[in-house]
């Protein structure tokens, strides 16, 4: 299965109300540009990744300023300026805080909105979300001067066609969500297999009308069976244990576990794209694999049955 011929796109459906049109999965780039040349920029590989995300069956790629420190975006802008961006296809972008300072105001939202869109080719983005806003109070983020306000000037120019906040943490996020001020949720590592704390946030946002990202349905690698860490930490034993459990449920309906983790997040009706990194080119057909693998209905109440997956996030 290749991809460098064929740009269909898998069915895609609105993101809310902002206009943008995804696929059930995007793909997400903190991998590309790692690790870089000696130059610090982009290694060659690169080029090939960048160009297999805008060739894949996929709707949107997902990026962000500091991804690769703005390689990510550097080798996307570089496979767009030399094979053009692909009908159907969106790349999308985060406004990430200055990375020496930590400041995360008017004026840095709108320099980073400038830095990606210089990297990647562009003059307009379709969506740019306030991504990790960890390093200044919710308060500080809305007031008059603060990151929001440089994201609704953008979108008021028709500089950004939607905004949206990037996070994880759940606290943190309801307060962004009920603030009223965004189009778009992208979640990450709350709504997988073993972790069903953003159910509510998504919930939420849907009731707001607003688009629905969920990321990291493989927890950063658990589910996807590569290594014992879930969401950047080192799983505990009863989560490994409770994991353990799952993948042998899968093996009596001859499911893989990470088939099972990717379409449990697809068939929630609260999600409207689930995003996944990919590290190298012949992910994207191990990805479609996945996405074209058949559940049974019954497989999910037995995996309810196994009760109530001990997360190891705490937040």
């Amino acid at each position: 299965m290749t991809f460098s011929d064929d740009h269909s796109v898998d069915r895609v459906r609105p993101l809310g109300g902002t206009g943008l049109s995804v696929s059930s999965i995007s793909l997400g780039t903190s991998f590309l540009g790692n690790p870089p040349q000696p130059d610090g920029s982009p290694a060659p590989e690169s080029a090939e990744l960048a160009r297999t995300l805008l060739a894949g069956p996929y709707a949107v790629i997902d990026t962000s300023n500091n991804y690769a420190g703005g390689r990510s975006e550097t080798a996307l802008g570089r496979a767009i300026a030399e094979h053009g961006l692909p009908a159907g296809r969106s790349v999308v972008t985060k406004a990430d805080a200055d990375p020496e300072t930590g400041r995360f105001d008017r004026d840095r939202v709108w320099r980073s909105f400038e830095e990606s869109t210089a990297r990647l080719g562009l003059e307009t983005l379709p969506l740019l979300h306030l991504h990790d806003p960890y390093t200044v109070t919710v308060e500080e983020a809305l007031a008059p001067g603060g990151a929001v306000q440089g994201l609704v000037e953008l979108r008021e120019q028709g500089l950004v066609g939607a905004i949206g906040v990037a996070a994880g943490e759940i606290g943190l996020m309801t307060r962004y969500v009920t603030s009223g001020a965004f189009d778009v949720l992208l979640t990450h590592n709350r709504y997988t297999l073993v972790d069903r704390r953003a159910e509510a946030l998504m919930a939420e946002a849907a009731r707001r009308g607003m688009g629905v990202f969920n990321a990291a349905p493989f927890g950063g690698g658990l589910l996807a069976g590569r290594g014992t860490r879930y969401a950047y930490r080192e799983a505990s034993p009863e989560l490994l244990a409770w994991t353990e459990r799952a993948r042998e449920l899968c093996r009596t309906w001859s499911i893989d576990l990470s088939a099972a983790a990717l379409h449990f997040s697809m068939r929630c009706p609260l999600i409207h794209s689930t995003v996944v990194g990919v590290s190298r080119p012949e992910r994207i057909e191990q990805l479609e694999k996945l996405r074209l693998t058949t559940i049974p209905d019954d497989f999910w109440p037995e995996l309810d049955a196994l009760g109530t997956p001990p997360s190891t996030v705490d937040d």
